[in-house]
């Protein structure tokens, strides 16, 4: 079985030591992943436009693994202020409303005080 790092170009991979994601077999390990827009390292004030801009890197790099969104079997948010969790619904379930992950929601601090949730994500390519 075959392991296969994928990178976004963050500078966060670098700096930190880890991959944006690692396929192992048919399974898809999506790190934690921020609002950021990685090509210009900028990010928006709007927890639902960070939501929305953490699901277009997930999918980046499910995509560059051979999987999709419809391939998520498990999902975690990580958002600082819980409050902010019920504005971003209608994105989540524009994403997964099909796929229905597992999923979990956790209130807690982030590493960098501009970002206001984070998304992690399991998949499991299809045969």
């Amino acid at each position: 079985m075959t392991r296969r790092l994928i990178s976004s170009g963050s500078t966060f991979e670098r700096d930190i030591g880890y991959s944006r994601a690692v396929v192992d077999g048919e399974w898809v390990f999506v790190s934690g992943t921020t609002g950021f827009d990685y090509t210009a390292m900028t990010i928006a004030d709007d927890v639902v436009a960070q939501c929305e801009q953490c699901l277009k890197n997930i999918d980046h790099a499910l995509r560059e693994a051979g999987a999709s969104m419809a391939d998520v079997v498990r999902v975690t948010y990580v958002l600082p202020q819980a409050s902010d969790f019920q504005p971003c619904w209608p994105v989540l379930k524009r994403w997964f409303g099909e796929v229905r992950p597992a999923a979990m929601m956790i209130s807690a601090g982030l590493a960098d005080p501009r970002m206001k949730i984070e998304i992690e994500v399991t998949a499991r390519k299809r045969a």
